[in-house]
């Protein structure tokens, strides 16, 4: 394989020393095909999955035009959905530590205008956020796109089925003429090529990473009635006994009802689709990437931007019709080197959209039987974690180091018993070792505690509950 150090890009040396420091030695095939032509400044279609360094991609672009002394918002970067901004911007931030004092801004919604307002006031280099809120802001005459050098859409197909394309058209408009456009999508469809023809220039079009290592993916098949897929996937899951699982279903009714009824078998699940309101995906997507969630069973426009490292197997429980979005599914699994599992149920009428999978991949399916599949003595055992909630978040200077002190501290936990911490505006959230979670929390509680519910944090009490999955 040719090697492509970013040293062969015409970059500052204190952005490639800090490039070096965060890790960043040798360009993915994305960044490789793209990035010469970005810093040339051409406008860009990259069809690229979730993974596969897209955001450093465009990132150093953004980065290599920006001036920090000029404070205006020069870099403008659309995501679908509120989580994959957040990842976009912190990631924005470690690669900016090269370039100087540059002030990157969320804007999402489900969370108060009036903070997003005040932050405008003081102005940014940077802009990352969602369609909706973006949208608000320029109604609101609170938000001035007219310096934009950069227009970034990320996950363009997943914003387009989201219903997003009129906001996004809007906000294009505010934008200058004379820009840089940069497109990244998984899929590329004419209907979003159509949509979207409007918002480029001469683009360079590339496409790399479309199918996935086969030797890293254990892909197999299994054929079954018009009925029986919520006990088919149940039969999956207590044989394999996979510490977390991703399951897609077409529709966010087959969702809700395949979770409910992996719940009755004793197995942590939950659902994930669109509709739910915020804080109760931020929940479920906590929940699931700390290991308090086993399976996740979610539609594929819920699922896109979700990153979860470790990710053992993912279960089409229903055949997507398009090959393209298959593969995006179970490279979900199998990533950064490791080996994953992909299982996909199919009945009898879905045969013919396993065959163009099979002609995208330019290999032949593996079935295996159901029947023959074991049960695991610990299958549908509860998840190894479980979360506690804290009503307490950044707003009240809450860090995750003090809530690990607290912990192992005055609750007797080791930190191996403490897991993910994730601290947001006004809550936080902690994944704790189910086997002494309860016992620690009551040692929290002990002493002046105004309630039972209540816990002691840096001598402060904040209540506190557990998420039952």
């Amino acid at each position: 394989m040719q090697s492509h150090p970013f040293t062969d890009l015409p970059l500052a040396a204190r952005f490639l020393a800090n490039l070096a420091t965060l890790g960043y030695h040798q360009m993915t095939p994305i960044q490789a095909e793209s990035l010469p032509a970005v810093l040339e400044g051409r406008d860009l279609i990259a069809q690229a999955k979730t993974g596969s360094g897209k955001t450093a991609a465009f990132g150093i672009g953004i980065l290599h035009r920006l001036n920090p002394a000029w404070f205006a918002v020069q870099g403008l970067v659309l995501c679908p959905t509120r989580e994959l901004a957040d990842q976009v911007a912190n990631e924005l931030r470690r690669l900016a530590r090269g370039v100087g004092n540059v002030k990157i801004l969320t804007l999402t919604g489900g969370v108060s205008m009036r903070p997003q307002i005040a932050s405008l006031e003081h102005g940014a280099h940077i802009v990352v956020g969602t369609p909706g809120r973006i949208r608000d802001h320029l109604g609101r005459a609170t938000l001035d796109l007219s310096k934009v050098q950069t227009l970034v859409l990320d996950e363009a197909d997943r914003m387009t089925d989201m219903g997003f394309y009129d906001e996004i058209a809007g906000i294009v408009s505010a934008t200058p003429r004379q820009r840089q456009t940069l497109l990244f999508s998984a899929t590329y469809p004419d209907d979003i090529r159509f949509a979207t023809a409007g918002f480029l220039r001469d683009p360079l079009e590339i496409a790399v990473e479309s199918r996935h290592d086969a030797t890293r993916i254990d892909q197999r098949f299994y054929e079954i009635g018009f009925e029986g897929r919520d006990e088919a996937v149940a039969r999956l899951l207590k044989h394999y006994s996979p510490v977390s699982a991703l399951a897609f279903c077409n529709t966010k009714a087959r969702c809700r009802e395949l979770a409910d009824e992996l719940r009755a078998q004793g197995f942590s699940a939950l659902a994930l689709y669109g509709e739910l309101e915020q804080q109760e995906r931020d929940e479920i997507l906590v929940l699931f990437a700390n290991r308090s969630c086993s399976v996740l069973v979610a539609t594929d426009v819920a699922a896109r931007g979700l990153d979860i490292a470790d990710l053992d197997t993912v279960i089409n429980v229903d055949v997507s019709k398009d090959p393209e979005v298959h593969v995006h599914r179970i490279g979900r699994t199998g990533r950064a080197g490791g080996a994953g599992m992909a299982h996909t149920l199919c009945a009898p009428n879905e045969k013919k959209w396993v065959r163009l999978i099979e002609e995208y991949q330019d290999a032949p399916a593996t079935w295996d039987e159901l029947e023959a599949l074991g049960e695991h003595p610990e299958a549908g055992a509860p998840a190894p974690m479980m979360t506690l909630s804290i009503a307490g978040g950044k707003k009240h200077k809450l860090r995750p180091g003090d809530l690990l002190g607290a912990l192992t501290g005055d609750a007797g936990l080791t930190k191996e018993q403490v897991g993910k911490i994730n601290v947001f505006e006004f809550n936080s959230y902690v994944a704790l070792d189910r086997r002494v979670a309860r016992q620690a929390v009551e040692r929290l509680s002990a002493g002046d505690a105004p309630a039972p519910d209540f816990g002691a944090i840096k001598g402060r009490y904040f209540k506190m509950r557990f998420i039952e999955v």
